[in-house]
This record gives structure tokens, C-alpha cells and sequence, in this order.
């Protein structure tokens, strides 16, 4: 059997026993975080020159100059030429679902214009540079890289530059075809926090970026929350999460896969069974015993299940949703008969798959929307990635005469409350004349 976790709701910790196993601290250690400050503050000062040696040091590439680390436009129409045509139309048909959901999100600008002639509104505009780091060398993240580019390209901003490390020059032709379907505008072959770096505060080859998005290791999370403030970012991601609420409808080794689809991902990971049905709990253990014995990695998925996982009988299916919004989970199955009700129910989650066909890996590749989402509970405050966190919203505020009357006799009165006296004088200016 599995050594994952069982436990009950009716168990009297079982809220603190929850609460324990959702903890995850997202800070890194002392050394990180100084490696990481020393770094910042090296490219910070000399730009093209720290970068290079840095990627001789960690990547151990050895370029002369920064034109030796770009990729340009050929080289990526060549490496998607060069595709299997099975993998190339995967990505095109994946590129194609998720460019058309995100299209669905942009937001336009707007204006109302009151009795009185004043208008206000407001005007929505794209971010003129947006950096994109991609994990690199034997790891192959082509849907992170449709995933992060197709939305800022929807949004229309003006230049995406994507960093992707290529330790030893080991380039993955499956991330760069999908640089090259996004229309990713400039790749260097950079990584780690010195990438970060170059992106935010913008070298003698590089170009300052408005946001950085995109996943990495410690390193690279440490490096974006430094820069923060400096440039915008997306988020500083946790480890993967799937939870799944299941009634006895559902196919356990089905539901133990997409346990499994999560576990995979690394030692930290976690995956979570809710379901009421004590008997189906079993079945669904037995699939983890049975299956994981087939899984090439099944040595972290054991680790990660073991450390971070849980079957868990609950009382009822409204119990699920009330831990459920508890957890709230990057990812939630709804794998049963009728997930309409539940779905009304939930208020946090990144993304809600709905149904026994909805697996969580769809998501990940190809259903539409994005596989950038809040984790570590923050689900209950923060959104999936998306188009509109590549647009900036600027007000609009155009005052008639009468207008500057009403309003700033209003204006007059509050600022004179909080003993500003020039903003009151600022508005009374205006309606006196």
C-alpha cells in the first residue's frame, strides 16, 4: 500500500492537522537570498560583462560577447521546421485553443459622460516590454512558453524578450518552435538570477522590462521578488497542488492518475483526496498501490505523497467545498455525478475542472485556459494568469465648468477637513472664477 496519509474530518485535529500539511514556507535559505543580493547587484553595475560570466560560471558557455547568447527569428523557424509533425501540430492546436481563450479576456476602454458635461472613464493600454523566463537544458517547457507569451501578445505589448538558460549550449527545440509560434519578439540563452537581473534592471544588450513572468528554481524566485518594485512580476509560485473531491461515480484509478499527475512534478507537491464514500477511499489506495509501481517517477511521486498527500473522508459533499475553499487549491477536480451544485459552492480555487473527463493535464497543455495560477492557498486573493495582467488601466477624468462647481465645492470642503489648504484652494480657484 501507499504511504499516503489518511484522515477524517470527524477526527477532533483534523482542522490542525490540515492546517500543518497545507503549510509551505516560501522563503529561501540565507544562502540563496545573498548568492541571489550579490548577483542583483552585479549586473546591476556591470550589465553584458556580469551576465557573461555568470553563464560561464553556471551554465558553462562561454560567449565573448551578448550577440552570442541571442537567438534569432530563423533559428526558431527552424527549430519548429524541424518538429515531428505530431509534436508540431500539438502545438499549434494547443497555441490556437489558448491564443482564443485569452483573446476573450482583453479589456477595452471606456467613458461615460454626465449631465453636466463631465466625463470620466477609463483608458486601457499594454505594457510596452514584458521579460519571460523559461526553465532550460534537459527540461522542456514548451506550454509554459504559450502559456506566458500568448496572453501579453493578446494584450499587445509592444516587445517580449524571453530568457531560457541552455547549460552547455543544450537548446530544447520544443521550447523554442513555441517562442516562435508565440511570436516571442527576442530570446537569450540566459538564465538563473543573473537573467532576472538583466531583465529588470536592463544591460548594455538587454533592455529593461515593465514585468518579468515566468517559473524558476529557488534562484530565480528569490531574484524576482528582489526586483519587485523595480519591475512588475507575476507571482513567486509554490509547489504544484491538485485537490479532488470524488463521489463513488468516479473511476479511482483515474482519480489516483491525476494524484499522480501532480505528485510528479516534484517532492513538494501536493495531492489530496476528498470523498465521502469510505469505500471508494479504499479503491482509490489500492490504484495507488497497484499503479505506482508502473510510474517512471515514481520514486518523487512516492515522496511527494507521502510528505504532502492525503485521502481524506468527509462527512458530505458540503463539507468538501467548506475544506475545499479551506485549501483553496491551485487546481480542484470535481470528479462526480452532478458537480453543478459543488461548483456553485466554491469561492477559491485557480482553476476548477469539471466533470470525470476534465483531467487536470488538459489544463496544463492544450483546454484553453491558463496553467499559471495561485498557489499555496493564495487562491483565496489572486487570479490565474491572464491578458489583463499585461494591461494597465490609467483614469480618465475630463471636468466641464459646471462640473468643477459641484465637485469642487465638495472637494473644498473635505481637503479643508484634512487641513490641506492648497488642494482646497485648487478646486475653489476654479469655480470662483
Amino acid at each position: 500500500m501507499s504511504a499516503i496519509r489518511r484522515l477524517n474530518s470527524r477526527q477532533p485535529d483534523f482542522l490542525s492537522t490540515l492546517d500543518a500539511l497545507l503549510a509551505f514556507d516560501n522563503s529561501t535559505d540565507e544562502g540563496i537570498e545573498r548568492t541571489v543580493a550579490g548577483i542583483l547587484a552585479n549586473v546591476r553595475k556591470l550589465g553584458d560583462a556580469a551576465v557573461l560570466d555568470y553563464t560561464r560560471q553556471f551554465d558553462h558557455l562561454d560567449a565573448k560577447a551578448m550577440s552570442e547568447l541571442e537567438l534569432f527569428a530563423v533559428e526558431l523557424a527552424a527549430a519548429f521546421a524541424g518538429l515531428p509533425a505530431k509534436q508540431r501540430e500539438a502545438l499549434e492546436q494547443a497555441a490556437a485553443r489558448v491564443r482564443s481563450y485569452h483573446q476573450r479576456q482583453k479589456a477595452e476602454s471606456w467613458s461615460y459622460t454626465e449631465s453636466d458635461g463631465t466625463r470620466l472613464g477609463q483608458k486601457v493600454t499594454p505594457l510596452d516590454r514584458v521579460g519571460l523566463y523559461v526553465p532550460g537544458g534537459k527540461a522542456a517547457y514548451p506550454s509554459s512558453v504559450l502559456m506566458n507569451a500568448l496572453p501579453a501578445k493578446v494584450a499587445g505589448v509592444g516587445e517580449l524578450i524571453m530568457v531560457v538558460p541552455t547549460p552547455r549550449g543544450e537548446k530544447n527545440a520544443l521550447v523554442l518552435a513555441a517562442a516562435h509560434l508565440a511570436g516571442v519578439d527576442r530570446v537569450f540563452t540566459i538564465g538563473g538570477a543573473q537573467a532576472v537581473a538583466a531583465l529588470a534592471y536592463g544591460t548594455q544588450t538587454i533592455p529593461q522590462v515593465d514585468k518579468i513572468v515566468g517559473p524558476g528554481n529557488a534562484y530565480v524566485a528569490s531574484a524576482k521578488r528582489r526586483v519587485f518594485g523595480t519591475v512588475g512580476i507575476d507571482m513567486v509560485a509554490g509547489p504544484s497542488e491538485v485537490l479532488v473531491i470524488a463521489d463513488a461515480s468516479a473511476n479511482p484509478d483515474w482519480v489516483a492518475m491525476d494524484l499522480f499527475a501532480q505528485a510528479e512534478h516534484d517532492e513538494l507537491a501536493q495531492s489530496i483526496l476528498l470523498c465521502p464514500d469510505a469505500d471508494f477511499i479504499e479503491k482509490v489506495a489500492a490504484s495507488i498501490a497497484r499503479i505506482l509501481q508502473t510510474m517512471p517517477r515514481r520514486d518523487v511521486i512516492t515522496a511527494s505523497l507521502a510528505g504532502r498527500g492525503a485521502l481524506i473522508q468527509v462527512s458530505d459533499m458540503e463539507e468538501a467545498c467548506t475544506i475545499a475553499n479551506r485549501i483553496a487549491p491551485e487546481h480542484l477536480e470535481l470528479a462526480v455525478a452532478d458537480p453543478q451544485p459543488l461548483l456553485e459552492r466554491i469561492r477559491h480555487a485557480g482553476a476548477i475542472f469539471i466533470g470525470h473527463y476534465a483531467s487536470e493535464s488538459l489544463g496544463d497543455y492544450c483546454a484553453g485556459p491558463n496553467h499559471v495560477l495561485p498557489t499555496s492557498r493564495s487562491a483565496r486573493f489572486s487570479s490565474p494568469l491572464g491578458v489583463y495582467d499585461f494591461q494597465k488601466r490609467s483614469s480618465l477624468i475630463e471636468v466641464s465648468a459646471i462640473g468643477a462647481r459641484s465637485l469642487g465645492q465638495v472637494a473644498a470642503t473635505l481637503a479643508h477637513g484634512e487641513g490641506l489648504t492648497a488642494h482646497a484652494r485648487a478646486a475653489e480657484l476654479r469655480y470662483e472664477s
